[in-house]
């Protein structure tokens, strides 16, 4: 069982750093296709988050734990859920930029009800046991019986962690608006996300620097990130360019 963040470290020892993190219920590794994609360009560091009572605790809690092993970051690349936590982390001002690929910072992004529901999630989780059929729903693709854990939790400890990290997010206040804040976004989203619909996004980006880019993959699932991973590279290099010190551009930037 983890009891404290696990961090996971590839790409080059250049460019941007770049914390990815998973949302409720699935696994930091799942990230890994997605940073082989951007490891000429970035740093990208895998997070796993604690398991079983320390997942007892709000975004703002994780965000504060997240920070402690890892320390600031250039950039944020979260996916679903974890757009809360990486909101606690650029309002901190310990990341200059955020990727927000099928997520939310406050749960009314995602509608009254859907919001409002969120805390389910959990009983969903510890009851409805997902396994291939949650997955491939989840992704809107089948997903390789080796590869669910990747997307959904398999077993009892990372359902049950997940039932306590759901019923946590409506106990703490949200994360504060990132819209008059110095920092970087960019929104990705699946036009067939069944978890966060694609509606999400225009409610997320009014929360968000004006004139954030918004990127909608059609025929895309919930986790663009793990399905996708070199359709986001293609939206995340730019603006991993922008948000890398001048000096270094030259050096990232791929030969023609």
């Amino acid at each position: 069982m983890r009891r404290v963040v696990e961090l996971t470290e590839t790409g080059r020892g250049m460019g941007p750093r770049v914390l990815m993190l998973p949302g409720l219920g699935a696994r930091g590794s799942g990230f890994r296709a997605l940073a082989e994609q951007l490891a000429p360009v970035a740093q990208s560091i895998l997070v796993e988050y604690p398991e079983g009572s320390h997942a007892a605790c709000g975004a703002g809690e994780l965000a504060r734990q997240v920070l402690e092993a890892v320390g600031p970051v250039d950039a944020v690349v979260a996916s679903s859920y974890g757009g809360m936590v990486a909101a606690h982390l650029a309002a901190a001002g310990v990341a200059r930029g955020v990727a927000f690929l099928g997520s939310f910072t406050r749960p009314e992004h995602l509608g009254l009800l859907r919001g409002n529901l969120i805390p389910m999630m959990g009983p969903i989780a510890v009851l409805g046991c997902p396994g291939p059929l949650t997955a491939a729903l989840a992704s809107w693709k089948r997903i390789p019986t080796e590869q669910v854990p990747e997307v959904v939790p398999t077993t009892s400890l990372e359902r049950m962690t997940t039932l306590h990290r759901a019923f946590a997010v409506l106990r703490e206040p949200p994360p504060p608006e990132l819209r008059k804040l110095p920092v970087s976004c960019l929104c990705i989203q699946g036009d067939r996300d069944v978890l966060v619909p694609a509606s999400t996004m225009a409610r997320l980006a009014t929360a968000l620097p004006p004139s954030t880019p918004q990127h909608l993959l059609r025929g895309v699932g919930h986790v663009p990130y793990f399905t996708h991973p070199e359709e986001c590279a293609r939206l995340l290099t730019p603006w991993l360019y922008a948000l890398a010190p001048a000096g270094e551009w030259q050096t990232l930037r791929p030969s023609a």
